[in-house]
């Protein structure tokens, strides 16, 4: 293995330029910071509310079509038991953006919440948000884990270099930029990241479909020509598990603080919904060309290339399809433009699952619980050694990571099973208490966790119908995140409704109401 020198030059250019984006925004930020005395922590966070709808929609864009998205969605439409019906980012991101859109920006963004868990604390109290922040947390972990792992195995296909390093090396970039200026470093190199993307692998497709190695896509289609048609097939007996994995990525979107990190610094409710619906439409268009890689992938003669046989799905690098493609279809010049494209959707997104979680725990749990005559510079010191933190152990699960797509998939499974429901009661149902959310809590994780998760080696407790043992794991085919989230919610509204009865009657002693229920329900009154 050689070094390749001239994509190296490439990609420290890139990182470059990306740096000094962030260091030019981190100015910015420190004027905004001036004209709000006494806000520096919501300027840091949500950008003081004056993002421009351009960057909005661009930084809303960028941070979903992160390095997870672009090769996972390669990686499902040349994976022969999958196919494209199965690279189901696409239509869950519309989904995800309208849904968001619609029923979740506008409330959101009306009543000026800093952190996603605003509503919570104010709700339910700090105790019980302590708790609803870990799945949050855990899901932003795995993002950041997710995106950097897609980086490693691109660079280490394209450049002949150690994954480790290039892990190492973006993380460290992403952190800097961020730490320096918060929302404004993150939201402006968003633009050059997203800009990046859409030319570098606007370049790429025409030489990937027109390499003599590869047969016209349209007949592979339908045809079992190498491994099996691309576009896939669902077998009903799959139909439970395709409609969980779906709704895992549509629904479990609009419970990351990075969506809402974007929303709340829009200027105004109706600019935060003119954000979601742009980025849906974006989402879709920068799909295309991972569908058309993974595509060709399948439809291509692996011994006519210089990767040879057996093909990367034979070798267990299917993970990797799209770097592999970039690398073995393209000329070299090309495949550079390639990993400039992976580059930039890895650091869109890493740097904005770094800063979500790092608001969270700076304003949430530091100042809202731990220390809350804190300062707002001392504030923003917590978001900058949180970032630091959320980089180095994210970092470091990267390192580890064997599929992209398994921890794509279990960033949104975290927060669909847990948090969706929580977050639909808190701001849609009045009625809920802290009881029905600890409640609603202790069920969604239970199960979830008896359901087991074959990607982290998790055996199932509760075996649901259609549970199938491939491989030696037991996979679950029966819809069951969706049947946890809903028992969940069901939980919740129950528990909320059985707590208020039995305080408010006096069928338990006040002094037992440790979430002081009935208290909240007499201010109500009043």
């Amino acid at each position: 293995m050689s070094v390749n020198i001239p994509g190296l030059i490439a990609v420290i250019v890139f990182y470059i330029v990306i740096l000094v984006t962030g260091i030019w925004a981190s100015r910015k930020s420190r004027k905004e910071e001036k004209k709000c005395t006494g806000n520096r922590s919501e300027v840091t966070m949500v950008g003081g509310r004056n993002i421009h709808v351009f960057i909005g929609i661009f930084t809303m864009t960028a941070t979903w079509v992160g390095g997870g998205y672009i090769i996972g969605t390669a990686e499902a439409v040349y994976v022969p038991t999958q196919g494209l019906i199965w690279a189901l980012g696409p239509l869950a991101y519309v989904i995800n953006f309208v849904v968001g859109g619609i029923f979740f920006a506008k409330p959101m963004r009306s009543k000026q919440y800093v952190t996603m868990m605003d509503p919570f604390q104010q709700k339910y109290g700090n105790t019980v948000t302590s708790f609803l922040i870990i799945p949050a947390f855990i899901g932003d972990l795995l993002w950041v884990a997710c995106v950097l792992s897609a980086l490693g195995g691109t660079m280490s296909v394209i450049l002949d270099i150690s994954s480790i390093h290039s892990i190492l090396i973006s993380a460290l970039v992403a952190i800097v930029y961020t730490l320096l200026g918060g929302l404004y470093s993150v939201a402006y190199t968003d633009v050059i990241q997203l800009t990046t993307m859409l030319i570098s692998l606007g370049l790429c497709i025409p030489f990937v479909m027109k390499n003599p190695a590869s047969t016209d896509i349209r007949f592979t289609a339908v045809h079992e020509l190498f491994q099996a048609p691309w576009i896939g097939k669902l077998e009903l007996s799959d139909a439970g598990k395709w409609i969980d994995d779906l709704l895992i990525f549509a629904l479990g979107g609009v419970c990351y603080q990075a969506f809402y990190q974007r929303v709340l610094s829009a200027a105004s409710p109706c600019q935060a919904q003119v954000t979601c619906f742009s980025a849906a439409i974006f989402s879709v268009i920068l799909a295309v060309p991972s569908v058309l890689i993974g595509a060709t992938a399948v439809s291509t003669d692996w011994n006519q290339t210089s990767y040879g046989l057996p093909t990367p799905f034979e070798r267990g690098e299917a993970a990797k399809i799209l770097p592999i493609s970039l690398q073995h279809l393209c000329p070299p010049f090309i495949s550079i433009a390639g990993i400039g494209a992976i580059a930039a959707a890895v650091m869109s997104s890493v740097d904005s699952a770094m800063l979500s979680s790092a608001s969270l725990f700076a304003r949430n749990i530091y100042k809202n619980i731990l220390r809350k005559t804190a300062s707002d510079n001392e504030v923003v010191w917590v978001v900058r050694v949180s970032v630091l933190v959320v980089g180095v152990c994210g970092t470091g699960l990267a390192v580890t990571a064997d599929t992209v797509y398994g921890f794509w998939l279990i960033s949104g499974d975290v927060i669909y099973t847990v948090l969706f429901s929580q977050l639909i009661c808190v701001l849609y149902f009045p009625s809920t208490n802290s009881y029905g959310a600890a409640a609603g809590f202790v069920v969604g994780a239970v199960l979830r966790l008896l359901g087991g998760e074959p990607v982290l080696g998790i055996p199932p407790v509760i075996y649901f119908p259609y549970c199938r043992l491939i491989d030696g794991v037991y996979v679950q085919y029966f819809p069951f995140k969706t049947l946890v989230m809903l028992l969940s919610l069901i939980t919740i509204m129950l528990g909320s409704f059985l707590a208020s009865v039995l305080f408010n009657r006096g069928l338990l002693p006040e002094r037992w109401d440790v979430f002081q229920v009935k208290k909240h329900n007499d201010k109500i009154l009043r």
